[in-house]
């Protein structure tokens, strides 16, 4: 089998320190997540902090150390490049990675901080015919496909909620130009998610099922201005009602989807997932309930990081085309960028 050789950008807690975290399923960052494909060679990796560099290097003495990404990429070329670096330098650094010509540019989300930005990684990866797969972890995992697939027996969509809690503020002017808000860093995964499931409904592609105005309400701003907290309301051919809530008020940190059909529901997010059909109901003679689905088992590990390598090397092959294609991830942005105005208004 072919061997392909990577390079990384960015040695910090996505790049390779959350791989050591035990309370995360691993391979958790994308040192680990490479270096656990036997396909593929991490052979190098670029960081301007030397600190994240050093321990990167004495984990994996036998690659290359560069203290920036121009000379990693002045003394070697490499197939796939990951770029795993603050979203303020995505444009820079990924415009960077493409004009070297890998075969193939893995970006952690969100693309870039703004559509413009996005836009403009697109028009240089096409320009070099270099794809482009965003991150978008869970596209890649096994929970999140097995209720994918579920969705298509629970009747016709009657409800999506999809909310997400944390106590990072949800937008703030002042944090624009470093992407530091939940809206961009988190809601990101919120709102791909959720195309990604009705991505398989739609009759037609789309550019995004959520680009229709939204009516948003609940929004709170604290007392410097920021946003903590709002839900936007969407109604959608392929769902009547959809809601996408954030909050930045929370002592906690909680990701979680409701999906409703008119025979089932799916209840799933961070540690939890469940699946319920209509049966006969065992409270009221001659009415129907929702009863758990025992046939439906979920996996203990999900595979998010391990499986989006997975498919990179089956894009590679020609065996594959990305699950999490750059112009999604743009598709993803755009959305957010309309909630931006609307609560910032």
């Amino acid at each position: 089998m072919k061997q392909y050789t990577a390079a990384l950008i960015g040695t910090g807690r996505i790049g390779f320190s959350l791989g050591f975290d035990k309370k995360r399923e691993q391979p958790a960052s994308h040192t680990m997540a490479l270096c656990k494909n036997k396909r593929i060679s991490l052979i190098a990796a670029a960081d301007t902090n030397a600190e994240n560099l050093a321990r990167w290097k004495k984990q994996l003495p036998k690659a290359q150390a560069f203290s920036s990404s121009d000379e990693l990429y002045a003394a070697l070329h490499t197939d796939i490049i990951t770029i795993a670096v603050n979203e303020d330098a995505h444009l820079t650094e990924c415009l960077k990675a493409i004009r070297t010509k890998p075969r193939l540019v893995i970006l952690e989300k969100p693309v870039a901080l703004s559509v413009a930005e996005a836009l403009q990684i697109k028009s240089c990866a096409e320009a070099n015919h270099v794809p482009v797969m965003v991150n978008h972890e869970r596209r890649f995992a096994r929970d999140y496909a097995i209720a994918r697939d579920f969705m298509h027996t629970i009747g016709d969509l009657q409800m999506i909620r999809a909310d997400l809690f944390s106590g990072l503020r949800v937008y703030s002017k002042e944090k624009e130009s470093t992407g530091e808000y939940s809206l961009l860093h988190d809601g990101t995964h919120l709102v791909d998610i959720v195309q990604f499931l009705l991505e398989s409904f739609a009759p037609a592609p789309q550019e995004s099922p959520l680009l229709n105005s939204p009516v948003v309400t609940g929004l709170y701003k604290d007392e410097k201005g920021d946003v903590r907290n709002f839900t936007a309301h969407y109604a959608t051919p392929i769902c009547p009602s959809i809601s996408l809530t954030m909050s930045g008020r929370s002592k906690f940190f909680a990701f979680a989807l409701d999906i409703l059909g008119t025979t089932g529901r799916i209840c799933l997010g961070n540690g939890f997932a469940k699946c319920y059909v209509r049966k006969e109901s065992r409270l009221y003679t001659g009415f129907y309930s929702l009863a758990r689905e025992k046939s439906i088992r979920f996996p203990k590990k999900t595979g998010y990081f391990a499986n989006m390598v997975e498919n990179a090397i089956d894009f590679l092959d020609g065996k594959a085309s990305l699950t999490s294609p750059l112009s999604a991830a743009i598709s993803d942005l755009r959305v957010l960028e309309e909630l931006k105005e609307i609560v910032s208004a």
